[in-house]
């Protein structure tokens, strides 16, 4: 069909497909090549003038073009510009060109990868991208897993293949028979665990307030001395990367003591794992290729669009058991079906963004790309050192703490760098101090970006020691 119908389009000039698709490409390849000239949060004005949204559903179709210019003119400016150099907020990654690029081209697809018959592409792809991804984190070549929505759900995903198997040794058929009468089980985490694997507990029926948990030292990391003895199904959940100070546990040493008692081993590496694929700062990543499954992000440091997270899990029966459905209109393939191995049924592509990411940057670009950022981090780390500020983690990572005095001021500083609009930073609180987390995570920070914000954060911080009372804008 090459034109739309008035039937179809109630109320509205018939307009084609490539007119619809090719105005929206337009305006988002004008967004990306403008983002170095937007304040990098959106200023009050831009967040207000959103009301216009708020109205009651129309009774009339509206025209294309009209949509996708009030989608533009009213949502472009009230973003946030995460595809830039200068947003250092939640560790969150900014999108490749080429992943942007294949997102659109796959969401032009519009394939359901739920199996392999729905989409032979699809399929294939995410079979490929999980084993690229397994190489290039020096995982086992023989893990299963992925894709899913994010970190959230791909601790969920590891940690349902782990209550499958750690019952199903002890005689229970979790997925069977649910957790009524089952043996209980045994969670260890570390004191400073995410707040996402506390809330996958609880969904699994495992609990949020029930894990043991492990004292941690001065970074976050856990602490190896005196651990206690495990003993029935067990658990233990360690982090490759601390989500405010970047450090990771120690993987060789709580690997050795769980597998003595056949717990299972998962690891939260939101944005950490990928230290692996950088030969500069993968040291402290080592030991964590013996756990029994992985949580990671590709749109942390892999810097795809936004969503793609990957559970990874060394067990494929535990998984699939965990994951797999069956239904009359779903018969055996006879290849891998992407959907006995996730919460999801329908899904979109996310596995094509990977695949592009990983062809494009290769696994020596891989390595720059992480590697680049730290030495963003511990640049950043070093000039607010010695401008006086109190850096408050050993930065050996992507991650930056730093206080500007007591809790008031350092929120201060952090409220006006945000209003400045340079870069954005966000706020943490990390062993009974208020700090500015700053998480170089995008391919796009360069040098100038670092000085410029730099230059904002220094000059807000000065401000603020003069005044207590608010924020004055350089702008």
């Amino acid at each position: 069909m090459s034109e739309y119908s008035n039937a179809m389009l109630p109320n509205a000039k018939a307009l084609s497909p490539r007119e619809i698709l090719m105005n929206a490409a337009s305006r988002g390849i004008r967004y990306r090549e403008t983002v170095a000239q937007r304040s990098v949060a959106p200023t009050p004005e831009a967040i207000r003038a959103l009301e216009d949204f708020c109205r009651p559903v129309p009774e009339t179709g509206g025209h294309p073009r009209e949509i996708i210019d009030r989608l533009d003119r009213l949502g472009s400016p009230a973003t946030l510009t995460m595809t830039g150099g200068r947003y250092f907020g939640f560790v969150n990654g900014g999108s490749l060109p080429v992943t942007v690029a294949s997102n659109w081209l796959a969401t032009a697809w519009d394939q359901n990868c739920a199996l392999h018959v729905m989409s032979p592409v699809g399929a294939t792809l995410e079979t490929v991208a999980l084993r690229w991804t397994l190489d290039v984190l020096r995982l086992p070549k023989d893990t299963s897993g992925a894709f899913v929505v994010g970190a959230t759900m791909a601790n969920f995903t590891s940690l349902a293949a782990a209550r499958h198997a750690v019952l199903k040794r002890a005689g229970w058929d979790a997925d069977e028979d649910g957790l009524f009468g089952a043996p209980p089980i045994t969670v260890f985490v570390g004191a400073e665990v995410h707040a996402t694997v506390r809330r996958v507990l609880g969904l699994l029926g495992l609990g949020r307030s029930r894990p043991v948990e492990l004292e941690v030292d001065t970074q976050g990391r856990i602490r190896t001395q005196d651990l206690p003895k495990i003993t029935g199904p067990a658990i233990v959940c360690i982090q490759a990367g601390n989500v405010n100070t970047g450090a990771f546990d120690p993987a060789t040493e709580i690997c050795a003591w769980a597998k003595e008692a056949a717990a299972w081993v998962h690891v939260d590496g939101a944005f950490g794992l990928w230290a692996r694929a950088a030969p500069a700062v993968a040291r402290q990543a080592e030991g964590f290729e013996r756990a029994d499954s992985w949580a990671t992000d590709a749109h942390k440091w892999l810097n795809v669009p936004y969503d793609c997270g990957i559970a990874m899990v060394r067990d494929e029966p535990a998984l699939r058991s965990a994951m797999a459905m069956s239904a009359a209109y779903l018969p055996p393939s006879g290849v891998r079906d992407p959907m006995h191995y996730s919460p999801d049924g329908s899904r979109r592509a996310r596995a094509v963004d990977v695949w592009a990411a990983i062809e494009f940057l290769g696994r020596r670009g891989i390595a720059e790309l992480v590697e680049g950022c730290c030495a963003h981090a511990s640049r950043m780390a070093v000039r607010l050192a010695e401008a006086g500020h109190e850096v408050l983690n050993d930065v050996t990572l992507n991650q930056v703490l730093v206080a500007f005095g007591d809790d008031g001021r350092t929120n201060r500083v952090i409220a006006g760098v945000q209003a400045d609009g340079v870069c954005w930073c966000g706020g943490t609180r990390f062993q009974g101090r208020d700090a500015m987390r700053i998480s170089v995570s995008s391919w796009a920070t360069t040098d100038s970006d670092v000085e410029e914000s730099l230059a904002s954060i220094l000059a807000v911080a000065a401000r603020a020691k003069e005044s207590r009372g608010g924020y004055r804008s350089s702008r």
